[in-house]
């Protein structure tokens, strides 16, 4: 015979916490989390720039990209990232082959590996890093040993305009690393901060948008990439998802629901998820190409379009073909490219991007990278627009109602202050890359490429 007092226990025991006690589980679980990113972040971090670094030839330190890369980042992983520890762990070449960052005493290390040639990936939260096989000589190849040579060349009429960029005029708070202009008589000025040189990838963050859009427009030249046809998003042919197209992505205007003004991708980016399970299987929540919502999940669902065409012509293909040599697109754990922030390039690379779109998808050689009209493509507004200052084309943002800026500028944007901006009807690409804090005053571009362009007359 059951009793009544057990069958009461019982009920106790399958009663929902009250919402005082599930409120304290959820902060004191968010924390947890939040130190999982941060040390997710950390060795991601430490991976990326040290590893690319010196795959392009630069020795960078953990201390250099502590006072970079992460200072200022987004709460609540910036209070905790500084005491994260950390150890980068090298191949018997001296190489960076993975780098771990503790954060829980139940748990293993944050994970972030180096693969040669492809950049640095973050490994699932619990992945174990003795699963990692112990490497012994010869089993990583030789880097590619360059030497690098440079000297300044900021002509005096710049030099005003680039100290001011470098002293914060335009963001209080903004950090400057480079800057990069290439003129209507092909002079290319430029001047670093000096921990930086031309040579010096950092990530791109959202310019990786514009590259990955180059991507497409690359397929589409190719004949293996339609942006009018659907992306196949959606369990069957009736899901209303199938009637997204490459074109919806890149116009940031799938109509799919995203739960952060902004998307942010904190599983994927540093938390180990993979590209399939965060970003393909968003409900719709507008039609498709009525709404504009910026989203990373947008982008990454354009790249997986055109996936297919990656054995053949993966990212480092056109890098090459662009001169874009210290270029890496880098890849979740299984192998996806993270083309909507993870890659990393230099301020020279990024000027070449500009260039491309210059001259209308044309290589100086005459080969044709892009369609013909294909700029015209990505800069033209199409549907709805985001709010502010800023028109937003397919992949490139636009410069069309910025005071004292031809409206036909365009450019690339990413976080913490990555620009690359190309004015057609003045034959300049300007690139400016910096380290802004999350937050902070951020840098006004637009009053930069003014000021550039006055500078230029002179």
């Amino acid at each position: 015979m059951i009793r009544p007092t057990m069958l009461a226990a019982a009920a106790l025991l399958l009663a929902p916490l009250p919402a005082a006690a599930q409120n304290v589980a959820q902060v004191e679980l968010d924390a947890r989390y939040a130190r999982a990113l941060a040390a997710g972040y950390k060795a991601l971090m430490l991976c990326g720039a040290i590893a690319n670094a010196e795959r392009a030839g630069i020795r960078r330190n953990a201390e250099s990209v502590m006072e970079w890369e992460m200072a200022g980042i987004q709460d609540p992983l910036d209070e905790i990232v500084g005491w994260v520890p950390y150890e980068v762990v090298r191949a018997p070449n001296g190489e960076v082959y993975y780098v771990t960052a503790n954060w829980s005493a139940e748990l293993p290390d944050r994970v972030a590996v180096n693969a040669p040639g492809e950049g640095c990936a973050i490994q699932p939260i619990g992945f174990d890093p003795l699963a990692l096989p112990v490497l012994e000589e010869g089993d990583w190849p030789e880097p590619e040993r360059r030497i690098q040579v440079w000297h300044d060349t900021t002509p005096d009429y710049m030099r005003a305009v680039f100290d001011a960029a470098f002293s914060g005029t335009y963001g209080a708070d903004s950090r400057t690393t480079a800057l990069i202009v290439d003129d209507s008589q092909n002079r290319v000025m430029w001047d670093f901060d000096e921990d930086f040189d031309p040579f010096t990838p950092q990530r791109t963050w959202s310019v990786a948008k514009s590259i990955a859009a180059t991507l497409i427009g690359a397929a589409v030249q190719r004949g293996e990439a339609d942006v009018t046809a659907s992306v196949g998003l959606g369990e069957s042919e009736t899901d209303p998802r199938r009637a997204i197209t490459i074109d919806n992505l890149l116009r940031m205007a799938s109509g799919r629901y995203t739960d952060t003004p902004g998307n942010r991708t904190d599983p994927l980016y540093f938390g180990g998820a993979t590209v399939d399970e965060v970003a393909l299987d968003w409900p719709l929540i507008h039609a498709p190409g009525s709404t504009y919502r910026y989203a990373n999940n947008d982008t990454l669902a354009a790249v997986q379009a055109i996936e297919h065409t990656f054995a053949d012509h993966p990212p480092a293909e056109l890098f090459a073909q662009l001169g874009m040599d210290r270029t890496v697109a880098e890849t979740d754990w299984q192998g996806n490219y993270i083309l909507s922030s993870q890659v990393w390039s230099t301020g020279v690379d990024l000027l070449r991007l500009g260039q491309l779109h210059l001259n209308d998808g044309v290589l100086p050689d005459g080969t044709r990278i892009l369609p013909e009209g294909w700029v015209d493509y990505v800069t033209t507004p199409s549907g709805p627009q985001p709010p502010g200052a800023f028109g937003y084309g397919a992949g490139w943002w636009l410069m069309n109602n910025s005071a004292g800026v031809p409206p036909d500028t365009f450019f690339a944007n990413g976080n913490r202050g990555q620009y690359v901006v190309v004015v057609p009807s003045r034959s300049v690409v300007i690139v400016r890359r910096g380290e802004d804090p999350a937050g902070g005053s951020g840098f006004d571009i637009a009053a930069f490429t003014r000021d550039v362009l006055a500078a230029l007359e002179e």
